[in-house]
């Protein structure tokens, strides 16, 4: 019998191949053309065939992508530290992040254009404002948890303030700052591959943004599948890592009626 850990590994992979067969039978069964919806026979073919430009465009928006996330991972947070540790700033910051977030990313791009060129930078500035709210949100949650009664007796026992948020506050954020990372991660790609496919001349947006303009919908839909590959193993790269750091916060996941 397979146990618990085995098929929670297999899992994941049994629903991936079973959609890509459901798909590649619709396709099949209504007989779908190519240019409209391809089955994935042909769009792994397509990554095959394209596999030198689809390898040197991914290696752009994957470079275009980490650096924007990593400056969305350092503004976060501070801004989240700052938004948690203060009412004085959470009050005063909060609202103009909201508003700020509420702001299509793909109308900001023009702007960044006529700011920085066509090129890599409004890529990584993309892939940047998409990407640090969710994790200054997250951090400043994080702190904002900690129990105004364990601050009192923290502060009984001689800690400062200072202590309290190094000590106590910092690690109690952890769990959400690496939920956060989880999420900001995808969102950076998106911020990438909408300037790529605004104002960039190299990339995966752009070659999609190519390859649709010549109907060569296998291309775009390769171009799609090495997105979301990236994005996987970046996801579970910090899933890994998040086990590690915070594992005294992480509840195992039971299935329903097991033992």
């Amino acid at each position: 019998m397979m146990t618990r850990r085995r098929l929670e590994t297999v899992m994941p992979w049994a629903v991936v191949v079973g959609l890509f067969v459901l798909w590649e039978l619709v396709c099949v069964a209504l007989a779908v053309p190519d240019f409209v919806l391809p089955r994935p026979s042909v769009v792994f073919v397509a990554v095959v065939d394209y596999a030198g430009p689809l390898w040197q465009h991914a290696s752009h928006t994957l470079f275009t992508t980490l650096v924007g996330f990593a400056l969305a991972v350092a503004a976060g947070v501070l801004l989240g530290l700052a938004v948690g540790s203060s009412t004085l700033v959470y009050h005063g910051l909060y609202p103009v992040l909201i508003g700020f977030n509420a702001i299509p990313k793909v109308a900001i791009v023009p702007v960044l254009v006529v700011w920085f060129g066509i090129g890599t930078v409004p890529a990584i500035l993309t892939a940047f404002l998409i990407s640090f709210f969710p994790i200054a949100v997250n951090v400043a949650t994080g702190l904002a948890t900690l129990e105004p009664e364990l601050e009192d007796v923290l502060r009984s026992l001689g800690a400062s303030k200072r202590d309290i948020l190094i000590k106590v506050g910092l690690p109690r954020s952890l769990p959400y700052f690496f939920a956060s990372l989880k999420v900001a991660v995808t969102l950076a790609f998106v911020g990438s591959v909408i300037a790529e496919t605004v104002a960039s001349n190299e990339g995966i947006g752009y070659l999609m943004l190519q390859a649709s303009s010549r109907f060569q919908i296998p291309l775009v839909f390769a171009g799609l599948l090495v997105i979301a590959a990236m994005g996987v193993v970046l996801y579970f790269a910090f899933a890994a890592v998040e086990r590690r750091t915070t594992g005294w916060a992480t509840r195992r996941t039971e299935f329903a009626g097991g033992g």
